[in-house]
Protein backbone atom coordinates (compact mmCIF):
# COMPACT_ATOMS: atom_id res chain seq x y z
CA UNK A 1 0.00 0.00 0.00
CA UNK A 2 1.20 3.09 -0.99
CA UNK A 3 2.38 6.31 1.98
CA UNK A 4 0.85 8.71 -0.94
CA UNK A 5 -1.69 10.74 0.68
CA UNK A 6 -4.55 11.44 -2.18
CA UNK A 7 -7.37 14.11 -1.45
CA UNK A 8 -9.50 16.03 -3.28
CA UNK A 9 -9.12 19.63 -3.50
CA UNK A 10 -10.07 21.07 -0.05
CA UNK A 11 -13.65 23.59 -0.72
CA UNK A 12 -13.19 27.36 -0.54
CA UNK A 13 -15.07 29.96 -0.23
CA UNK A 14 -16.84 30.83 -3.07
CA UNK A 15 -17.27 32.17 -5.61
CA UNK A 16 -13.82 31.02 -7.26
CA UNK A 17 -13.38 29.47 -10.83
CA UNK A 18 -12.59 25.90 -11.91
CA UNK A 19 -10.66 25.54 -15.47
CA UNK A 20 -11.95 21.50 -16.16
CA UNK A 21 -9.53 20.02 -18.86
CA UNK A 22 -10.94 16.97 -19.98
CA UNK A 23 -8.91 14.77 -22.21
CA UNK A 24 -7.86 11.55 -24.93
CA UNK A 25 -4.00 11.18 -25.42
CA UNK A 26 -2.20 9.83 -28.26
CA UNK A 27 0.02 6.94 -28.01
CA UNK A 28 3.37 7.19 -25.94
CA UNK A 29 4.41 9.48 -23.69
CA UNK A 30 6.43 11.51 -26.25
CA UNK A 31 7.70 14.21 -22.90
CA UNK A 32 4.47 14.55 -21.95
CA UNK A 33 5.09 13.65 -18.35
CA UNK A 34 7.77 15.68 -17.58
CA UNK A 35 6.28 18.56 -19.39
CA UNK A 36 2.92 17.54 -17.02
CA UNK A 37 5.29 17.74 -13.88
CA UNK A 38 6.86 21.15 -15.15
CA UNK A 39 3.46 22.64 -15.56
CA UNK A 40 1.98 21.62 -12.03
CA UNK A 41 4.92 23.59 -10.14
CA UNK A 42 4.52 26.33 -12.44
CA UNK A 43 1.05 26.95 -11.80
CA UNK A 44 1.83 27.10 -8.14
CA UNK A 45 3.38 30.49 -8.83
CA UNK A 46 0.37 32.00 -10.12
CA UNK A 47 -1.80 34.00 -7.91
CA UNK A 48 -4.49 32.59 -7.03
CA UNK A 49 -4.35 29.40 -7.66
CA UNK A 50 -5.73 27.21 -5.71
CA UNK A 51 -4.96 23.91 -6.32
CA UNK A 52 -5.79 20.74 -8.80
CA UNK A 53 -7.49 17.49 -8.98
CA UNK A 54 -6.76 14.95 -11.60
CA UNK A 55 -8.62 11.40 -12.87
CA UNK A 56 -8.45 8.99 -15.70
CA UNK A 57 -10.46 6.26 -16.35
CA UNK A 58 -8.90 2.71 -17.73
CA UNK A 59 -10.01 3.44 -21.29
CA UNK A 60 -8.09 6.77 -21.17
CA UNK A 61 -10.30 10.11 -20.39
CA UNK A 62 -8.68 11.91 -17.98
CA UNK A 63 -9.99 15.17 -16.77
CA UNK A 64 -8.28 17.44 -14.82
CA UNK A 65 -9.56 20.29 -12.89
CA UNK A 66 -7.70 23.16 -11.80
CA UNK A 67 -9.26 25.50 -9.35
CA UNK A 68 -8.45 29.54 -9.36
CA UNK A 69 -9.76 32.35 -7.46
CA UNK A 70 -10.72 34.59 -10.24
CA UNK A 71 -10.34 34.86 -14.15
CA UNK A 72 -7.59 37.00 -13.87
CA UNK A 73 -5.42 33.83 -12.40
CA UNK A 74 -7.06 31.62 -15.23
CA UNK A 75 -6.37 34.22 -17.64
CA UNK A 76 -2.65 34.81 -16.62
CA UNK A 77 -2.24 30.88 -16.15
CA UNK A 78 -3.27 30.43 -19.76
CA UNK A 79 -0.84 33.47 -21.31
CA UNK A 80 2.66 31.74 -19.22
CA UNK A 81 4.74 31.44 -22.31
CA UNK A 82 6.24 27.97 -20.83
CA UNK A 83 2.53 26.57 -20.37
CA UNK A 84 1.64 28.31 -23.89
CA UNK A 85 4.35 26.46 -25.46
CA UNK A 86 3.47 22.99 -23.74
CA UNK A 87 -0.69 23.78 -25.30
CA UNK A 88 1.01 23.82 -28.86
CA UNK A 89 2.94 20.84 -28.29
CA UNK A 90 -0.18 19.05 -26.71
CA UNK A 91 -2.27 19.97 -30.08
CA UNK A 92 0.74 18.86 -32.01
CA UNK A 93 1.85 15.65 -30.66
CA UNK A 94 -0.14 14.56 -27.09
CA UNK A 95 -3.86 14.68 -27.88
CA UNK A 96 -6.44 12.86 -29.87
CA UNK A 97 -8.92 15.49 -28.71
CA UNK A 98 -9.93 17.85 -26.09
CA UNK A 99 -11.88 20.03 -24.05
CA UNK A 100 -11.70 23.06 -21.90
CA UNK A 101 -14.87 24.21 -19.41
CA UNK A 102 -14.47 27.51 -17.34
CA UNK A 103 -16.99 27.28 -14.80
CA UNK A 104 -17.80 29.71 -11.77
CA UNK A 105 -17.95 27.88 -8.60
CA UNK A 106 -20.96 29.33 -6.16
CA UNK A 107 -21.22 26.39 -4.11
CA UNK A 108 -18.64 24.51 -2.30
CA UNK A 109 -18.59 22.36 0.77
CA UNK A 110 -16.22 18.76 1.66
CA UNK A 111 -16.40 15.46 3.97
CA UNK A 112 -13.69 13.87 5.48
CA UNK A 113 -13.86 10.96 7.73
CA UNK A 114 -12.72 11.14 11.22
CA UNK A 115 -9.67 8.90 11.52
CA UNK A 116 -10.44 6.54 14.51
Amino acid sequence: MSDHFIAPVAAHEPPYYAAVFTSVRTEGDNGYGETAERMEELVKDIPGYLGMDHARTPDGLSITVGYFRDEGAIREWSAHAEHRAAQKRGRAEWYERYTLHIAKVEHSHGFERAQQ
